[in-house]
């Protein structure tokens, strides 16, 4: 029986950014899924100073952007932990046409 092929999109908590993904992303690709972790506004590689941002829509600007590249009837898998959990809340809310299915991980470190 041959696996659908998912579109997952990681989003961070605060204090991150996508590299906190680096064990699960391999795994979901391994499977055969295509996987994009995102660096939110001003975190990880994004060069925006957390000064510039003022709202959450500003601090979600790089998953929106991305969302709007992605072809319409493509369904999509979001997932997020901690803070990321508003950025798939927004995303959801702005984006109703879109096949959207999201996950929230509480992710506890040890």
């Amino acid at each position: 029986m041959e696996v659908m092929k998912k579109q997952f999109v990681l989003v961070h908590g605060a204090c991150h950014g996508s590299w906190c993904w680096y064990k699960l992303k391999p795994l979901l690709e391994a499977a055969g899924h295509k996987v994009t972790a995102l660096d939110m506004a001003a975190s990880g590689i994004d060069l925006r100073k957390i000064e510039e941002l003022r709202t959450l829509d500003d601090y979600t600007v790089p998953l929106m952007e991305f969302m709007e590249c992605l072809p319409q009837e493509e369904k999509v898998i979001l997932v997020g932990h901690s803070y990321g959990g508003m950025n798939l809340g927004l995303a959801m809310a702005k984006i109703p046409t879109k096949d959207l299915c999201c996950c929230f991980l509480d992710c506890s470190y040890a």
